[in-house]
């Protein structure tokens, strides 16, 4: 994946087993990239390890409100090493109630299957464009191209890939905050005849104020993402008004509960929800699903996310992995998460 943060070849993420009282196993995912959320590998263990397991050590699995406070009151940031833990938790709740999380959660409000969008790497125009229209080729409907890496290339590169889906596949693109302003408007101005009909994080994360104008100055929808980590992160956005759309998962949110507040946040202000996606492996994926079939806020019917995390790796980390084939992910009624992770498996490619 090529986007306005680089290039993401290898994923180096960390799982967390949490062992109950009564046996139960829990499973829990860092999708953790230092250029997007500032985690690393190592500090994620090291703050799981010896800050957030100490803490947390005896606590009632079920009080998951007082689980975050006591993280939260020990660390200030730290999404997804804190995600871990809270997907551990609801994974061990979920076995022990026989039920998969979701139903914890309310049960699904949507089909366990669902369509995604393809997020496209920041290529070549000429190679953007042969990928989109093989994805187009294989049933997406929804393409999201990544921009933010020179306003040249990126005009040229959401020129040749609306050529290449046609005029009624949606498009959409992620700047990934790659732009300043200046450039902001310089490429959206020259893409307008390409009909996007979202703008995912035109500007660097923060930026409210500028990205308010930019959307009233040039009448484009944008999809709020790097911007809005927190539930105050969300309300400066509505505050601001400054986003048509949020997208929010469980680990950019620090976990599936304060995931579904934020959403329930968001839909009383009128704002939609979608997924996104740090490229998770199976554990982070189904959590991500789990998220997402149960919140009704989350509307990735007329806003596709994706959640096409494990697909883009070379094996998979659990004995039975979401089924993805083309667009479509589905989620099983397993309890829990509904993966079992191959331990063995894991154990060979642990990061020495």
């Amino acid at each position: 994946m090529i986007s306005a943060l680089g290039r993401h070849e290898v994923s180096r993420f960390v799982l967390v087993r949490l062992t109950t009282d009564t046996g139960l196993v829990g499973v829990g995912e860092a999708t953790a990239t230092p250029r997007w959320s500032g985690e690393t590998v190592w500090g994620a263990q090291a703050v799981i390890q010896n800050l957030f397991a100490p803490l947390l050590k005896g606590c009632d699995l079920a009080d998951l409100a007082s689980i975050r406070e006591r993280m939260d009151l020990a660390a200030i940031d730290n999404w997804f090493a804190k995600s871990a833990i809270e997907m551990a938790c609801w994974d061990v709740l979920g076995q022990n109630a026989g039920l998969p999380v979701f139903e914890l959660l309310g049960g699904a409000v949507r089909p366990l299957t669902i369509r995604n969008r393809f997020s496209l790497g920041a290529y070549a125009p000429a190679v953007a464009a042969e990928r989109a229209a093989q994805r187009v080729a294989s049933g997406f409907t929804t393409i999201k191209v990544k921009v933010g890496t020179g306003p040249q290339l990126d005009i040229e590169r959401v020129h040749a890939v609306r050529e290449a889906i046609g005029p009624d596949i949606h498009l959409t693109i992620d700047a990934n905050g790659g732009w300043n302003d200046e450039q902001a408007r310089y490429c959206l101005e020259r893409i307008q005849d390409c009909n996007v009909e979202l703008v995912e994080q035109p500007l660097p994360r923060g930026d409210y104020t500028h990205l308010k104008k930019l959307r009233q100055d040039l009448g484009i929808k944008v999809l709020a993402d790097e911007s809005c980590f927190d539930e105050i992160h969300l309300r400066e956005l509505i505050a601001h008004d400054c986003c048509d759309a949020v997208t929010l998962y469980p680990g950019k949110q620090g976990g599936i509960a304060q995931a579904c507040r934020m959403a329930a946040i968001a839909g009383e202000a009128g704002i939609p929800c979608t997924i996104g996606s740090n490229l998770e492996w199976d554990i982070g994926a189904a959590a991500m699903m789990q998220f997402i079939v149960s919140t009704p806020n989350v509307q990735i019917e007329s806003i596709p996310g994706d959640c096409l995390g494990p697909s883009y790796h070379e094996f998979s980390i659990v004995k039975n992995p979401l089924k993805i084939e083309g667009p479509f992910t589905s989620l099983s009624t397993q309890p829990g998460l509904g993966v079992t992770p191959d331990w063995d498996l894991i154990e060979q490619h642990r990061i020495q």
